[in-house]
């Protein structure tokens, strides 16, 4: 079973304020699970969020054949 993250334990993880996490939550951008009337995120859906944000470097290839990364 995943670890479950209190919104401000998920906001320190992203660096951001609380007000962050909520925001995802709300526009239900990131799974959650209810607890009561508590709210936590799964570890898992912190580290799917971060992996669908995450943007490769492009390799650009000169005309002259030089390659800048």
């Amino acid at each position: 079973m995943d670890k479950l993250l209190t919104v401000a334990e998920a906001a320190d993880a992203l660096g951001t304020s609380e007000r962050f996490p909520r925001r995802l939550i709300a526009e239900r951008r990131i799974r959650f699970v209810r607890v009561g009337r508590h709210v936590r995120i799964p570890e898992s859906a912190l580290v799917e969020y971060i992996a669908s944000g995450t943007v490769e470097p492009m390799t650009v290839r000169w005309r002259d054949g030089r390659v800048m990364a």
